[in-house]
């Protein structure tokens, strides 16, 4: 079988432009047809799916995969896609078309009245490319855990820059002030501030594992530390919340991609719920959680995983000496945006109860 993907820059890849005439009035074979080819991997296709869908500005691949499958998760597979194609940016740019290949159980990607066949095979990354692509989950959510809040899991602040003063000895600091700052910059003139958060505990053994650093805003070097003095001279140019002496500073990191595929993990995962971000207990649609779980156990950018309430153990009522643990219930599904060691960042997507720590996210069945 042919192995179809979208426009990628670092692989060649070959991709069949296919008519919106070719699968008109329901192609070549039915939905049935095309469940019993995907079921064979657990990725069925909706019984409603359309033939097609013409991508507009606002989609998701998220959101695309959920028109035809049951399981977004399952994108990969129905677009034939190896590991090597989920690592490389997926583009997908407003004005294509989705086809729903329904002799092959796959889906496709083509341009209106676009030639049937097109041959990529490019060379080196275009600078641009993919700025105006879809991204995999809705970016307004989760731009600024990109970058922020920071988690830390090693002893990274203990080392960093640190304020040590303010002007005229002001105890919090806002847009426009200086701060003083000592320590390594390392050429850096742009850095972000934060201040040592909330220990993050695992839920199961209860150690700690990481601790969550909480993002206050962002500094530009004003004036370097000389021989005779090696402090900085720093600017605030963006306040989240007001800085003081003490706060750290680290290096802004590069801005990332945001066009990742949604997959489910290669390996066996089960992780627990580790924190809800806001100082909550609970969460819903479209908020983040941390998991006990990251990159030493296979996790990436786009894992998605399945989320269940963790069942309760409970005293059996009809035996007094017995206690029973109630069954895990799936609630939805988690999508994973940043990865750390041993922590992740994930959004919660199409979920059906809350969220809690200490809750269960999985491998998808």
């Amino acid at each position: 079988m042919k192995k179809f993907s979208t426009i990628a820059s670092i692989f060649a890849v070959t991709l069949p432009l296919l008519s919106s005439a070719a699968y008109a009035g329901g192609g070549q074979a039915t939905t049935e047809q095309a469940q019993a080819i995907a079921s064979k991997s657990k990725c069925d296709f909706l019984p409603e799916a359309p033939d097609k869908h013409v991508v507009v500005r606002g989609d998701t691949l998220w959101g695309i995969s959920s028109m035809f499958l049951k399981n977004p998760w399952c994108w990969p597979v129905v677009w034939g896609m190896n590991k090597e194609d989920i690592r490389n940016p997926h583009w997908i740019y407003p004005g294509q078309i989705v086809y729903f290949d329904r002799v092959n159980g796959r889906l496709r990607l083509g341009n209106p009245g676009g030639i049937p066949t097109v041959k990529w095979n490019p060379k080196s990354r275009v600078q641009g490319l993919g700025e105006n692509a879809i991204p995999a989950i809705p970016a307004s959510v989760i731009e600024p855990f990109l970058s922020q809040p920071l988690i830390l899991e090693d002893n990274d602040l203990a080392v960093a820059p640190r304020i040590i003063a303010t002007k005229e000895g002001r105890v919090n600091l806002g847009i426009g002030e200086k701060a003083y700052v000592r320590g390594e910059l390392d050429g850096g003139t742009s850095f972000q501030v934060f201040r040592p958060g909330k220990p993050l505990h695992d839920p199961v053994t209860k150690a700690v594992i990481a601790y969550e650093a909480v993002y206050l805003g962002t500094v530009k070097l004003e004036r370097e530390g000389t021989d005779e003095s090696d402090v900085h001279t720093f600017n605030v140019v963006r306040a989240k919340e007001e800085m003081a002496v003490g706060d750290r500073l680290m290096p802004i990191p590069p801005s990332p991609i945001l066009n990742y595929v949604p997959h489910p993990p290669a390996e066996d995962v089960d992780a627990r719920i580790v924190s809800v971000y806001g100082g909550v207990s609970v969460a819903g649609q479209n908020q983040i959680v941390a998991i006990n779980r990251g990159k030493d156990e296979g996790l990436n950018l786009g894992t998605v995983l399945e989320l269940y309430n963790y069942g309760a153990v409970i005293q059996d009522k009809t035996d007094a000496n017995k206690s029973i643990k109630l069954p895990d219930e799936s609630i939805g599904h988690l999508f994973i945006f940043r990865v750390f060691n041993n922590i992740s960042y994930g959004l919660i997507m199409q979920v059906t109860d809350v969220v809690k720590i200490g809750d269960a996210a999985r491998t998808p069945r």
